[in-house]
C-alpha cells in the first residue's frame, strides 16, 4: 500500500507535464512519399494504397504536408504536378478538412483534415496519448 502511495505524486507530474507543457515537433512538415513504380504497379492491374485515403496534421506542430514523388511518372496533388523527383509542400494556416484530387490514389481523391493545436490540459493529454498510441511523439519531439 505504501508503493502505490510513493507512486502517485511522481504519476501525478507526468501527467501535468503532459497535459500542460507545449507539443514541439523537430519539422512541421508531414513527409509522405510516393514509391517508385507505383503507375506502372497500377496500370498492371494491382491494388496500390501508397498514401492514407485521410491525412490527419495538427496546426502549430505537423502543418506542413511535404509530397515527394519518387514514381517514374508525374502525379497531380490538387491544382500542382508533382514531376518525377520533386517535392511538393503545402502548408495549412486554418484548421478545416480539405479535399484534393490525386493521382496516387485509386479514387483519385484525397483528404486532408487539420485539426486546431490542442489547448492545455486534457484536450492536451488526450492529444498526446492518441499520437503516443499511433506513434512513438518523444522521440520524434526529441530530434
Amino acid at each position: 500500500m505504501r508503493v502505490a502511495v510513493v507512486a502517485v505524486p511522481p504519476l501525478l507530474a507526468v501527467l501535468a507535464l503532459a497535459a500542460f507543457a507545449p507539443i514541439r515537433a523537430a519539422s512541421r512538415d508531414e513527409p509522405f512519399e510516393i514509391p517508385k513504380g507505383t503507375w506502372a504497379r497500377r496500370m498492371a492491374g494491382n491494388k496500390v494504397e501508397i498514401l492514407p485515403q485521410t491525412i490527419r496534421l495538427t496546426l502549430g506542430v505537423h502543418d506542413v504536408l511535404l509530397l515527394r514523388n519518387l514514381d517514374d511518372v508525374p502525379q497531380v496533388f490538387g491544382p500542382t504536378v508533382i514531376m518525377p523527383g520533386q517535392s511538393f509542400r503545402l502548408p495549412f494556416e486554418v484548421a478545416s478538412t480539405y479535399g484534393f484530387a490525386c493521382t496516387a490514389h485509386a479514387s483519385g481523391q484525397m483528404n486532408v483534415v487539420v485539426d486546431p493545436n490542442p489547448e492545455p490540459g486534457w484536450e492536451r493529454l488526450r492529444w498526446r496519448a492518441a499520437h503516443w498510441a499511433e506513434e512513438s511523439w518523444w522521440t520524434k519531439e526529441a530530434q
